[in-house]
């Protein structure tokens, strides 16, 4: 048996260290998803090593915990910033604070037809902004009650799980559609205005994954991150992007947009709010993004009850506090390094300059 739990730990200790490797091959990358789950694995298997330390000590069983140990320390580092022990990156807003925006983001799986649900989620939450993923034109026409609510709304249904339809509140000034890195993979960008008059910017995205079905690498979804993350790096107006990235919280690249742009995550030091799969409770990342630039703070983040599809719903409140700034910044430390690895990962043929940013408004 013990032969066995070191075995074990060891394929354990591979899957640990290959994200560690700058390779965007999808058997690599997608070993950043999985950080969680062998992190308990990892932590059951040490109460294992320690039994066998117990009853009978061996260089082998000492070896068991040592890797054990060692694994959960890095799995560890890459986690720790989303649990409830560590610093909150965003500043809490009071509970009964008016709240500036409201944005929910929805991947509601093409073939699920269970529009009603999706639709009562809407009605009892009444986000100001309302993006809808992987939704076609009959998710299109199934939404078209909540056009009345909505008087805003930009529309790009598609057929290959990467339509996208926005639903607003707010008047929107500026809209682009966009396909950023790959064609029929689109990307929307608005710049809207809010109850109290403030402009901000919102980008909505959605890159194709690392699987063997998607895409070989991971590289096109890097490069979208990437150069949408140079486009936002300096303007001054509040920003908020969200959209299924199919990209965990914790991985480089996530890490990497965060440096770059300098926007903020309000899940850091408040939970995982892991939003996919919503069928396997033991087999559940942080899939679905919000982030924003310093001037707000949140009032709540909440995933939300099922509706049919293969993820949750993600809410998120935030409250516009451009006096808050000096308060906040990100935990992500930009290094020298930074913009010098970014160039390797993303498509050279791509630039920040296919963002749009609308800085004639």
């Amino acid at each position: 048996m013990l032969l066995v739990l070191v075995c074990c730990l060891c394929m354990l200790l591979v899957v640990t260290l290959l994200p560690i490797s700058y390779s965007q091959h999808y058997l690599v990358r997608s070993c950043d998803f999985i950080r969680l789950q062998v992190f308990y694995l990892a932590c059951v298997a040490l109460f294992g090593a320690c039994y066998f330390v117990y009853i009978q000590f061996s260089a082998m069983s000492l070896a068991a915990v040592l890797i054990a140990g060692g694994i959960l320390v890095i799995q560890g580092q890459w986690i720790y910033p989303y649990t409830w022990f560590a610093r909150k990156e965003v500043a809490s807003s009071a509970q009964n604070a008016t709240h500036s925006i409201r944005i929910m983001s929805a991947n509601v799986l093409m073939s699920n037809d269970d529009y009603s649900a999706l639709i009562g989620l809407i009605e009892q939450h009444q986000p100001d902004l309302l993006i809808t993923l992987e939704s076609d034109a009959n998710w299109q026409q199934q939404l078209s009650c909540l056009e009345e609510l909505y008087p805003y709304r930009i529309y790009c249904p598609k057929d290959n799980r990467y339509g996208m339809h926005l639903y607003s509140k707010y008047k929107i000034k500026q809209q682009r559609v966009c396909e950023l890195v790959e064609d029929d993979i689109p990307s929307v960008h608005v710049l809207f205005e809010n109850a109290q008059g403030i402009t901000m910017q919102g980008h909505f995205i959605h890159p194709a994954p690392p699987s063997p079905t998607e895409e070989d690498t991971s590289r096109p979804r890097d490069t979208e991150l990437i150069i949408l993350a140079k486009a936002l790096k300096n303007v001054t107006r509040p920003i908020i992007v969200a959209g299924d990235l199919n990209d965990v919280a914790w991985s480089r690249t996530t890490r990497l947009f965060m440096q770059i742009s300098d926007l903020l995550d309000p899940r850091k030091g408040r939970g995982f709010f892991n939003t996919f799969h919503a069928d396997y409770f033991f087999m559940r990342w942080p899939l679905d993004h919000l982030f924003h630039s310093n001037h707000f703070t949140v009032k709540r983040i909440k995933r939300l009850a099922k509706y049919g599809s293969d993820h949750f719903a993600l809410l998120t409140e935030l409250v516009y506090k451009p006096e808050q700034v000096k308060a906040q910044y990100s935990t992500e430390t930009a290094h020298p390094e930074t913009i010098e690895m970014a160039e390797t990962l993303q498509i050279d043929s791509c630039s920040k300059r296919q963002v749009p940013t609308f800085y004639n408004d």
